[in-house]
Protein backbone atom coordinates (compact mmCIF):
# COMPACT_ATOMS: atom_id res chain seq x y z
CA UNK A 1 0.00 0.00 0.00
CA UNK A 2 1.66 3.05 -1.13
CA UNK A 3 -0.70 5.84 0.24
CA UNK A 4 -2.77 5.49 3.39
CA UNK A 5 -6.43 7.56 4.02
CA UNK A 6 -6.34 10.23 6.33
CA UNK A 7 -8.71 8.03 8.49
CA UNK A 8 -6.39 5.59 8.73
CA UNK A 9 -5.78 5.19 12.52
CA UNK A 10 -9.73 5.17 12.61
CA UNK A 11 -9.67 2.66 10.44
CA UNK A 12 -7.28 0.72 12.44
CA UNK A 13 -8.78 1.19 15.72
CA UNK A 14 -12.36 0.01 14.42
CA UNK A 15 -10.45 -2.96 13.24
CA UNK A 16 -9.14 -4.05 16.34
CA UNK A 17 -12.55 -2.86 18.47
CA UNK A 18 -14.46 -5.23 15.84
CA UNK A 19 -11.90 -7.97 16.67
CA UNK A 20 -11.73 -7.84 20.13
CA UNK A 21 -15.72 -8.05 20.26
CA UNK A 22 -16.84 -10.76 22.10
CA UNK A 23 -20.41 -10.45 20.09
CA UNK A 24 -21.42 -10.03 16.61
CA UNK A 25 -20.08 -6.77 15.83
CA UNK A 26 -20.35 -6.27 12.13
CA UNK A 27 -18.40 -3.13 11.33
CA UNK A 28 -18.21 -2.32 7.71
CA UNK A 29 -15.90 0.16 6.11
CA UNK A 30 -16.61 1.77 3.39
CA UNK A 31 -16.52 5.44 1.99
CA UNK A 32 -20.14 7.29 1.48
CA UNK A 33 -21.78 4.28 2.78
CA UNK A 34 -24.22 5.08 5.10
CA UNK A 35 -26.31 1.84 5.87
CA UNK A 36 -23.17 -0.82 6.18
CA UNK A 37 -24.13 -2.58 3.38
CA UNK A 38 -20.54 -1.85 1.58
CA UNK A 39 -21.96 0.07 -1.39
CA UNK A 40 -21.32 3.61 -1.07
CA UNK A 41 -24.43 5.56 -1.72
CA UNK A 42 -22.47 8.29 -3.51
CA UNK A 43 -19.68 6.45 -5.49
CA UNK A 44 -16.35 7.54 -5.60
CA UNK A 45 -14.18 7.60 -8.77
CA UNK A 46 -11.20 5.03 -7.87
CA UNK A 47 -12.75 3.53 -4.49
CA UNK A 48 -14.05 0.02 -4.61
CA UNK A 49 -15.71 -1.72 -1.67
CA UNK A 50 -16.18 -5.23 -1.24
CA UNK A 51 -17.43 -7.13 1.83
CA UNK A 52 -16.81 -11.43 2.05
CA UNK A 53 -18.15 -13.89 4.92
CA UNK A 54 -15.76 -16.63 6.02
CA UNK A 55 -17.39 -19.84 6.64
CA UNK A 56 -18.16 -23.25 5.73
CA UNK A 57 -20.09 -25.31 3.16
CA UNK A 58 -20.50 -28.07 0.76
CA UNK A 59 -19.36 -28.05 -3.14
CA UNK A 60 -20.08 -31.47 -5.21
CA UNK A 61 -17.08 -33.20 -7.59
CA UNK A 62 -17.71 -34.00 -11.10
CA UNK A 63 -18.10 -37.86 -10.15
CA UNK A 64 -20.79 -36.92 -7.71
CA UNK A 65 -19.28 -36.93 -4.14
CA UNK A 66 -20.09 -33.85 -2.13
CA UNK A 67 -17.03 -32.68 0.24
CA UNK A 68 -17.56 -30.36 3.04
CA UNK A 69 -15.47 -27.16 2.42
CA UNK A 70 -14.11 -23.68 4.74
CA UNK A 71 -14.45 -20.99 1.84
CA UNK A 72 -15.54 -17.50 1.54
CA UNK A 73 -18.62 -15.47 0.14
CA UNK A 74 -19.86 -12.58 -1.21
CA UNK A 75 -21.91 -10.42 1.40
CA UNK A 76 -21.85 -7.46 -0.97
CA UNK A 77 -24.93 -5.44 -0.59
CA UNK A 78 -26.42 -7.24 2.90
CA UNK A 79 -27.47 -5.22 5.93
CA UNK A 80 -25.30 -5.95 8.59
CA UNK A 81 -27.88 -7.35 10.45
CA UNK A 82 -28.31 -10.41 8.03
CA UNK A 83 -24.57 -10.84 7.23
CA UNK A 84 -24.40 -14.05 9.77
CA UNK A 85 -27.21 -15.50 8.54
CA UNK A 86 -26.74 -14.73 4.75
CA UNK A 87 -23.21 -16.42 5.48
CA UNK A 88 -24.03 -19.27 7.13
CA UNK A 89 -23.70 -22.79 4.51
CA UNK A 90 -22.56 -20.23 1.99
CA UNK A 91 -18.55 -20.72 1.20
CA UNK A 92 -17.69 -20.75 -2.73
CA UNK A 93 -15.16 -22.48 -3.89
CA UNK A 94 -13.10 -21.19 -5.56
CA UNK A 95 -13.61 -17.72 -3.57
CA UNK A 96 -15.76 -14.99 -5.19
CA UNK A 97 -13.00 -12.98 -7.61
CA UNK A 98 -11.85 -10.05 -6.83
CA UNK A 99 -11.41 -7.67 -10.04
CA UNK A 100 -9.82 -3.88 -9.41
CA UNK A 101 -8.07 -1.48 -11.61
CA UNK A 102 -4.35 0.24 -11.59
CA UNK A 103 -4.45 3.08 -9.04
CA UNK A 104 -7.95 2.17 -7.15
CA UNK A 105 -8.35 1.93 -3.43
CA UNK A 106 -10.04 -1.21 -2.64
CA UNK A 107 -11.63 -1.52 1.10
CA UNK A 108 -12.18 -5.40 1.64
CA UNK A 109 -14.11 -6.21 4.68
CA UNK A 110 -14.08 -10.13 5.68
CA UNK A 111 -16.51 -11.00 8.73
CA UNK A 112 -15.97 -14.48 10.10
CA UNK A 113 -19.37 -16.15 10.21
CA UNK A 114 -18.06 -19.42 12.04
CA UNK A 115 -18.58 -23.03 11.00
CA UNK A 116 -22.17 -24.20 11.08
CA UNK A 117 -21.23 -27.38 10.68
CA UNK A 118 -19.16 -27.62 13.29
CA UNK A 119 -19.78 -25.26 16.15
CA UNK A 120 -16.99 -26.67 18.02
CA UNK A 121 -14.27 -24.81 16.29
CA UNK A 122 -13.55 -21.06 16.53
CA UNK A 123 -11.08 -20.83 14.16
CA UNK A 124 -9.86 -17.47 12.76
CA UNK A 125 -9.91 -16.28 9.41
CA UNK A 126 -7.90 -13.78 7.24
CA UNK A 127 -7.44 -12.39 3.46
CA UNK A 128 -3.74 -12.55 2.41
CA UNK A 129 -3.41 -11.06 -1.14
CA UNK A 130 -0.82 -12.83 -1.99
CA UNK A 131 2.52 -11.52 -3.87
CA UNK A 132 1.13 -7.84 -3.57
CA UNK A 133 3.65 -5.17 -1.91
CA UNK A 134 2.47 -4.47 1.42
CA UNK A 135 3.50 -1.35 2.96
CA UNK A 136 1.50 -2.16 6.49
CA UNK A 137 1.71 -5.64 7.71
CA UNK A 138 -1.87 -5.03 9.43
CA UNK A 139 -3.33 -5.33 6.37
CA UNK A 140 -0.82 -8.51 4.91
CA UNK A 141 -3.27 -11.08 5.93
CA UNK A 142 -0.41 -13.01 8.23
CA UNK A 143 -1.66 -13.11 11.57
CA UNK A 144 2.06 -13.95 13.14
CA UNK A 145 2.67 -10.16 11.71
CA UNK A 146 -0.89 -8.95 11.48
CA UNK A 147 -4.42 -9.88 13.32
CA UNK A 148 -7.02 -12.44 12.21
CA UNK A 149 -10.48 -12.35 12.41
CA UNK A 150 -12.41 -14.58 15.22
CA UNK A 151 -15.62 -15.51 14.44
CA UNK A 152 -18.50 -13.24 14.89
CA UNK A 153 -16.24 -10.51 14.31
CA UNK A 154 -15.48 -8.09 11.14
CA UNK A 155 -12.42 -6.55 9.68
CA UNK A 156 -11.21 -3.97 7.29
CA UNK A 157 -7.91 -4.40 4.94
CA UNK A 158 -7.45 -1.30 2.87
CA UNK A 159 -5.26 -1.33 -0.58
CA UNK A 160 -3.90 0.77 -2.93
CA UNK A 161 -3.56 -1.11 -6.17
CA UNK A 162 -0.27 -0.14 -7.70
CA UNK A 163 0.57 -3.16 -9.50
CA UNK A 164 -1.03 -4.48 -12.62
CA UNK A 165 -1.09 -8.38 -13.08
CA UNK A 166 -2.46 -11.70 -12.01
CA UNK A 167 -2.55 -12.23 -8.21
CA UNK A 168 -4.32 -14.60 -5.88
CA UNK A 169 -5.81 -14.64 -2.06
CA UNK A 170 -6.10 -16.93 0.11
CA UNK A 171 -6.67 -17.43 3.90
CA UNK A 172 -3.48 -16.84 5.97
CA UNK A 173 -4.69 -18.38 9.67
CA UNK A 174 -3.96 -22.15 9.73
CA UNK A 175 -2.65 -21.87 6.03
CA UNK A 176 -2.22 -25.31 5.25
CA UNK A 177 -5.48 -26.79 6.96
CA UNK A 178 -7.34 -23.95 5.24
CA UNK A 179 -6.13 -23.37 1.81
CA UNK A 180 -7.03 -27.29 1.30
CA UNK A 181 -10.47 -26.71 2.91
CA UNK A 182 -10.82 -24.10 -0.06
CA UNK A 183 -10.39 -21.08 0.90
CA UNK A 184 -8.33 -19.53 -2.23
CA UNK A 185 -9.78 -16.92 -4.63
CA UNK A 186 -8.96 -15.60 -8.28
CA UNK A 187 -7.64 -11.48 -7.92
CA UNK A 188 -6.49 -9.58 -10.72
CA UNK A 189 -5.35 -5.96 -11.24
CA UNK A 190 -5.93 -4.21 -15.14
CA UNK A 191 -3.73 -1.69 -16.24
CA UNK A 192 -4.17 2.03 -16.30
CA UNK A 193 -2.95 1.80 -20.04
CA UNK A 194 -7.00 0.52 -20.78
CA UNK A 195 -7.96 4.04 -20.25
CA UNK A 196 -4.89 5.97 -21.63
CA UNK A 197 -4.97 3.41 -24.85
CA UNK A 198 -8.42 1.78 -25.56
CA UNK A 199 -8.57 -1.35 -25.76
CA UNK A 200 -8.01 -4.36 -22.99
CA UNK A 201 -4.19 -4.72 -22.45
CA UNK A 202 -2.57 -7.38 -19.72
CA UNK A 203 0.36 -5.07 -18.76
CA UNK A 204 1.09 -1.31 -19.16
CA UNK A 205 3.49 -2.38 -21.89
CA UNK A 206 3.44 0.68 -23.96
CA UNK A 207 3.46 -0.92 -27.71
CA UNK A 208 -0.01 -2.84 -27.48
CA UNK A 209 2.00 -6.19 -27.10
CA UNK A 210 0.17 -7.88 -23.88
CA UNK A 211 -3.61 -6.82 -26.22
CA UNK A 212 -6.40 -8.75 -25.36
CA UNK A 213 -9.89 -9.88 -26.52
CA UNK A 214 -11.24 -12.21 -23.87
CA UNK A 215 -9.41 -13.26 -20.36
CA UNK A 216 -10.12 -15.99 -17.99
CA UNK A 217 -9.09 -16.83 -14.41
CA UNK A 218 -8.26 -19.93 -14.05
CA UNK A 219 -7.34 -21.06 -10.48
CA UNK A 220 -5.28 -24.93 -10.83
CA UNK A 221 -6.33 -26.65 -7.26
CA UNK A 222 -7.16 -29.98 -5.76
CA UNK A 223 -8.80 -31.70 -2.91
CA UNK A 224 -7.93 -35.19 -0.78
CA UNK A 225 -11.72 -36.28 -0.08
CA UNK A 226 -10.19 -38.11 3.18
CA UNK A 227 -9.11 -34.62 4.68
CA UNK A 228 -12.42 -32.84 3.65
CA UNK A 229 -14.60 -35.77 5.49
CA UNK A 230 -12.26 -36.23 8.39
CA UNK A 231 -12.89 -32.11 8.75
CA UNK A 232 -16.35 -32.49 9.21
CA UNK A 233 -16.73 -35.73 11.20
CA UNK A 234 -13.43 -35.27 13.82
CA UNK A 235 -10.16 -34.27 13.15
CA UNK A 236 -7.88 -33.12 9.97
CA UNK A 237 -5.45 -35.82 9.08
CA UNK A 238 -1.60 -35.34 9.63
CA UNK A 239 -0.55 -32.69 6.72
CA UNK A 240 2.05 -35.50 5.44
CA UNK A 241 -0.92 -37.57 4.69
CA UNK A 242 -2.54 -35.68 1.87
CA UNK A 243 -3.26 -37.43 -0.92
CA UNK A 244 -5.04 -35.12 -3.75
CA UNK A 245 -7.24 -36.83 -5.66
CA UNK A 246 -9.69 -34.14 -7.41
CA UNK A 247 -7.60 -32.09 -9.34
CA UNK A 248 -9.36 -29.05 -10.34
CA UNK A 249 -9.92 -25.95 -12.28
CA UNK A 250 -12.07 -23.32 -11.10
CA UNK A 251 -13.52 -26.02 -8.36
CA UNK A 252 -14.31 -27.89 -11.12
CA UNK A 253 -13.23 -31.49 -12.40
CA UNK A 254 -13.99 -32.54 -16.57
CA UNK A 255 -16.77 -32.04 -17.25
CA UNK A 256 -18.26 -29.75 -14.90
CA UNK A 257 -15.44 -27.64 -16.04
CA UNK A 258 -16.98 -26.77 -19.51
CA UNK A 259 -20.51 -25.70 -17.79
CA UNK A 260 -20.71 -22.29 -18.67
CA UNK A 261 -23.55 -22.13 -15.61
CA UNK A 262 -22.95 -22.19 -11.78
CA UNK A 263 -23.12 -25.72 -10.59
CA UNK A 264 -26.74 -26.62 -8.97
CA UNK A 265 -26.22 -26.40 -5.13
CA UNK A 266 -25.75 -28.75 -2.97
CA UNK A 267 -28.86 -29.84 -0.74
CA UNK A 268 -26.36 -29.97 2.28
CA UNK A 269 -25.67 -25.79 1.61
CA UNK A 270 -29.63 -25.55 2.27
CA UNK A 271 -30.30 -24.20 -1.37
CA UNK A 272 -27.07 -22.08 -1.48
CA UNK A 273 -24.98 -22.16 -4.80
CA UNK A 274 -21.15 -22.82 -4.33
CA UNK A 275 -19.62 -23.36 -7.20
CA UNK A 276 -20.24 -20.23 -9.20
CA UNK A 277 -17.10 -19.86 -11.91
CA UNK A 278 -16.98 -21.73 -15.03
CA UNK A 279 -13.40 -23.08 -16.93
CA UNK A 280 -14.71 -22.73 -20.32
CA UNK A 281 -13.08 -20.72 -22.51
CA UNK A 282 -14.75 -19.37 -25.50
CA UNK A 283 -13.87 -16.78 -28.45
CA UNK A 284 -14.16 -16.16 -31.76
CA UNK A 285 -11.62 -17.75 -33.91
CA UNK A 286 -9.36 -15.08 -34.98
CA UNK A 287 -9.40 -13.43 -31.61
CA UNK A 288 -6.63 -13.48 -28.69
CA UNK A 289 -7.21 -15.10 -25.55
CA UNK A 290 -5.42 -13.78 -21.58
CA UNK A 291 -5.23 -16.60 -19.73
CA UNK A 292 -4.64 -15.36 -15.89
CA UNK A 293 -3.52 -19.14 -14.53
CA UNK A 294 -2.71 -19.25 -10.13
CA UNK A 295 -1.50 -22.12 -8.48
CA UNK A 296 -2.43 -21.97 -4.46
CA UNK A 297 -2.38 -25.86 -4.26
CA UNK A 298 -0.31 -26.75 -1.16
CA UNK A 299 0.50 -30.30 -2.54
CA UNK A 300 2.12 -30.25 -5.49
CA UNK A 301 2.92 -28.19 -9.01
CA UNK A 302 1.29 -28.66 -11.73
CA UNK A 303 1.83 -28.18 -15.38
CA UNK A 304 -0.89 -27.12 -18.29
CA UNK A 305 -0.92 -27.74 -21.72
CA UNK A 306 -2.48 -25.98 -24.90
CA UNK A 307 -3.04 -28.83 -27.56
CA UNK A 308 -3.11 -26.89 -31.35
CA UNK A 309 -3.22 -23.22 -29.93
CA UNK A 310 0.47 -21.84 -28.66
CA UNK A 311 0.52 -19.94 -25.61
CA UNK A 312 2.38 -17.07 -25.49
CA UNK A 313 4.11 -16.08 -21.73
CA UNK A 314 3.87 -12.57 -21.28
CA UNK A 315 3.81 -11.88 -17.60
CA UNK A 316 4.55 -14.28 -14.26
CA UNK A 317 3.93 -13.27 -10.67
CA UNK A 318 2.21 -9.88 -11.47
CA UNK A 319 5.30 -8.98 -13.68
CA UNK A 320 5.72 -8.09 -16.89
CA UNK A 321 8.30 -10.56 -18.62
CA UNK A 322 10.42 -7.39 -20.31
CA UNK A 323 14.24 -6.81 -19.64
CA UNK A 324 16.46 -4.02 -18.10
CA UNK A 325 16.95 -2.50 -21.42
CA UNK A 326 12.76 -2.25 -22.41
CA UNK A 327 13.16 -5.70 -24.23
CA UNK A 328 10.53 -8.39 -24.54
CA UNK A 329 10.97 -11.27 -22.97
CA UNK A 330 7.71 -13.08 -23.72
CA UNK A 331 8.20 -16.88 -25.32
CA UNK A 332 6.12 -19.37 -26.56
CA UNK A 333 5.31 -22.32 -25.87
CA UNK A 334 2.97 -25.21 -25.42
CA UNK A 335 2.82 -25.71 -21.92
CA UNK A 336 3.45 -23.96 -18.38
CA UNK A 337 4.85 -25.19 -15.35
CA UNK A 338 3.02 -23.36 -12.24
CA UNK A 339 4.45 -24.00 -8.94
CA UNK A 340 2.51 -23.48 -5.57
CA UNK A 341 2.02 -19.32 -5.36
CA UNK A 342 2.68 -18.79 -8.80
CA UNK A 343 0.79 -17.04 -11.14
CA UNK A 344 1.23 -16.91 -15.11
CA UNK A 345 -0.10 -14.31 -17.54
CA UNK A 346 -0.41 -16.26 -21.05
CA UNK A 347 -1.93 -14.84 -24.27
CA UNK A 348 -3.52 -17.62 -27.32
CA UNK A 349 -3.61 -15.72 -30.69
CA UNK A 350 -6.13 -17.67 -32.74
CA UNK A 351 -5.54 -15.76 -35.35
CA UNK A 352 -5.41 -18.55 -38.25
CA UNK A 353 -6.56 -21.16 -35.88
CA UNK A 354 -9.75 -22.90 -37.51
CA UNK A 355 -12.86 -22.77 -35.66
CA UNK A 356 -13.54 -26.03 -33.45
CA UNK A 357 -12.76 -27.41 -30.22
CA UNK A 358 -9.56 -27.39 -28.07
CA UNK A 359 -8.43 -28.57 -25.00
CA UNK A 360 -6.56 -27.02 -22.26
CA UNK A 361 -5.54 -30.03 -19.62
CA UNK A 362 -3.07 -31.25 -16.92
CA UNK A 363 0.35 -33.30 -18.94
CA UNK A 364 0.19 -35.69 -16.07
CA UNK A 365 -2.03 -38.50 -16.61
CA UNK A 366 -3.18 -39.12 -13.35
CA UNK A 367 -4.36 -35.63 -13.03
CA UNK A 368 -6.75 -36.62 -15.32
CA UNK A 369 -9.44 -37.92 -13.48
CA UNK A 370 -11.98 -37.14 -10.66
CA UNK A 371 -10.70 -39.62 -7.99
CA UNK A 372 -10.87 -42.79 -9.25
CA UNK A 373 -13.31 -42.22 -12.04
CA UNK A 374 -11.03 -41.32 -15.36
CA UNK A 375 -11.34 -38.83 -17.95
CA UNK A 376 -12.02 -36.24 -15.98
CA UNK A 377 -10.20 -33.88 -13.49
CA UNK A 378 -7.95 -31.04 -14.79
CA UNK A 379 -9.00 -30.10 -17.96
CA UNK A 380 -11.34 -27.87 -19.71
CA UNK A 381 -12.46 -27.08 -23.69
CA UNK A 382 -11.11 -23.93 -25.57
CA UNK A 383 -14.25 -22.89 -28.63
CA UNK A 384 -13.83 -21.06 -31.02
CA UNK A 385 -17.07 -19.91 -33.06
Amino acid sequence: MNERPIHGVLLVALLILGVASSRADIVVQCPNDKNGDAIPDSPIPGVKCKHLASGDGFVTMADGKVLYIFGFSDVTGIPPRKVMEAGALAATFPAPTITVDEGDQLYLNLSNVGFVKRPDLFDPHTVHWHGFPQTGTIFDGLPESAIAIMPSATATYYYKAMDPGTYMYHCHAEATEHMQMGMLGNLYVRPKQNKTMGGTYAYNDGDGSTRYDVDIALQLSSFDPEFHDASIAVQPLPFSLMKDTYPLLNGRGYPDTVNPSALPAPAANGGKTSQYHTSLVQAKAGQKILLRLSNLNVTRPYTLMSLGIPMQVVGRDAKLYRGPSGKNLYYKTNSIHLGSGETADVILDTTGIAPGTYFLYATELNYLSNNTDDFGGMMTEIRLN
